[in-house]
């Protein structure tokens, strides 16, 4: 089992990272790609996750193969193949297309925190998830899902909250996963025995 540490992601082998930053106890699972994205503390991915463009909420839980933030093709030109933009590719004379690139890493993804992507979930660009949302299993999220919300199907749609309005309302404004890492060892055996609403009535919120 991986040690997690405050100062340096634990990425497992096989991995690619570009251009892309980690907080506190944040781990990469085995061969995932990371693209000029940045993991918030305690935030992870599991194994062959797809990660690009994207900004990862603190305590975010990404399974498996999943794949947030793909790029587009420029389907609106004659041709979308890679030759348009990817030109040193095919042609020695041709250089890349750098406005491309630029359009496509500023449309970026936001997880919120303590969100959950369920395993083969895909999540399109400029898409937000909201704190403490599910996405379940091979849902392709197309749309912002609001915070505590459960989505699914192709495309996503609301399936039910986790909680009540007012539940979700105090668990924002609580805001736990904002807590030291000394207060969340110190709640923990309230954070696995109490539902949120006597969780949420022991720590004021």
């Amino acid at each position: 089992m991986p040690k997690l540490s405050a100062t340096e992601a634990f990425v497992h082998p096989g991995c690619q990272i570009v251009n892309s930053t980690f907080g506190a106890y944040c781990e990469v699972g085995e061969g995932s790609r990371v693209l000029n994205s940045d993991f918030g503390d305690y935030a992870y991915c599991d194994r062959m996750a797809d990660i690009a463009n994207t900004s990862v909420g603190k305590f975010s839980n990404i399974a498996a193969m999943t794949r947030i933030g793909p790029t587009d093709h420029p389907f609106t030109h004659a041709a979308q193949h890679h030759f348009l933009y990817r030109s040193s590719y095919y042609w020695e004379d041709a250089v890349d297309d750098p406005a491309f690139f630029a359009a496509r890493a500023a449309r970026r993804s936001t997880l919120g925190p303590d969100c959950w992507i369920g395993h083969g979930a895909i999540i399109k660009p400029e898409v937000a998830i909201g704190a403490g949302a599910i996405v379940a299993s091979g849902a392709v999220v197309t749309r912002d899902v609001a915070p505590f919300m459960i989505v699914a199907g192709c495309p996503a749609v609301p399936l039910r909250a986790r909680f009540t309005p007012q539940v979700a309302d105090r668990l924002l404004a609580l805001g736990w996963w904002d807590w030291d890492h000394a207060t969340l060892r110190r709640a923990l055996p309230d954070f696995r025995s109490l539902p949120a609403e006597a969780f949420l009535e022991k720590y004021g919120g």
